[in-house]
């Protein structure tokens, strides 16, 4: 009797921070797809970028998804990309995870927007080989278009991409930070454990010529 194969999600980004719109995306591909459970893999920050003033650190970012993806048993916090140099082309990434798991296939998560830049990204094709490519629709980007780019990625790197029926929750980590130093609250827009640990570790307040480096 021939062994399931384990189905995998990932969902990679800086996180920084995590908000619902990542949440309800895991759980939609989680859905879905059937999947088995899904990876939340915060990137690496480059060197020459840590420690930016008014984000969030390494630590801090880590600390954040666990707190946000705690009370879902098919989340998984994954620190694949959390590296000592801090920075992982998502092809070595993949093809990683594939060797370590021959018995997994892995379905990689993405925003519309980002299939537009797709042929840019390192080892496109590499990418492709490794997983197949989950597409989060967004309101502005006409179905149409999507289908059509979808297709011609496909054929132009021998790659299987399926878009993904959910809600658009138009919401971006970068928006949040700017809420937050202009005083607004993220209450709704984050989970409530995230949101206490930004206002205890004064995460996302910018104090002239001074960087973060709460942990």
């Amino acid at each position: 009797m021939e062994t399931r194969r384990k189905k995998i999600g990932i969902m990679g980004g800086t996180f920084d921070p995590i908000h619902i719109g990542h949440l309800i995306l895991g759980e939609k591909t989680y859905e879905q797809l059937g999947l088995d459970k899904i990876l939340f893999m915060p990137a690496g920050n480059p060197p020459h970028k840590q420690n930016r003033i008014g984000r969030a650190t390494d630590a801090q970012r880590v600390s954040m998804v666990e707190k946000a993806i705690s009370g879902n048993p098919h989340f998984e916090l994954s620190l694949t990309e959390m590296n000592d140099k801090g920075f992982t082309y998502t092809y070595h990434t993949l093809e990683t995870l594939k060797e370590q798991n021959p018995d997994t296939d892995y379905y990689f998560i993405i925003g519309a927007d980002s299939l537009y830049d797709f042929s840019s990204w390192r080892e496109p094709a590499r990418i492709c080989k490794a997983c197949t490519i989950v597409v989060a629709v967004r309101d502005h980007v006409p179905v149409e278009k999507l289908n059509e780019q979808m297709k011609y990625l496909s054929e132009r790197y021998n790659g299987r991409f399926i878009s993904l029926n959910t809600l658009n929750i138009d919401i971006s980590s970068q928006l949040l930070r700017k809420w937050h130093q202009e005083g607004k609250s993220l209450r709704y827009y984050v989970p409530d454990a995230v949101a206490d640990y930004i206002d205890k570790n004064h995460i996302y307040h910018i104090t002239e010529g001074v960087g973060h480096n709460n942990v």
